[in-house]
């Protein structure tokens, strides 16, 4: 069963008071930090959310780009050394790395800057 309401409904609810109702009731350099922190809370609600499946997502990029199983962790490790081995790679593979690294940033930049996730090659 799935108790309601969820971390992440929470979380939005901590930013919608934070920006909706403290924000105004606060000024100076406090208002600031609530603005900063409704911005955290919103993040968090977006990585709760949007997390588990971009980290799935990227495990499966770098199980098939590395040809190995491993976790999240030990994948990001391993693709981090074979980019800092000075051997190039085939242009297959380059292409491959390229894109799972630009995927991962867009997943990650969809959970922590909205919309700068979105770009075209121009």
């Amino acid at each position: 069963m799935q108790y309601r309401p969820t971390a992440a409904e929470l979380l939005a609810d901590i930013a919608d008071l934070l920006d909706d109702e403290v924000l105004d009731a606060v000024g100076g350099p406090l208002q600031h930090r609530v603005r900063v922190a409704g911005n955290l809370a919103r993040i968090l609600e977006r990585e709760v959310r949007l997390a588990p499946v971009a980290d799935a997502a990227e495990a499966e990029r770098l199980r098939a780009l590395l040809g190995r199983d491993g976790t999240l962790v030990e994948l990001r490790a391993a693709l981090a050394a074979r980019l800092g081995d000075p051997t190039p790679f085939d242009a297959d593979t380059e292409r491959a790395v390229h894109a799972a690294l630009v995927a991962t940033t867009r997943a990650d930049l969809a959970i922590a800057k909205p919309g700068h996730d979105d770009w075209s090659r121009g």
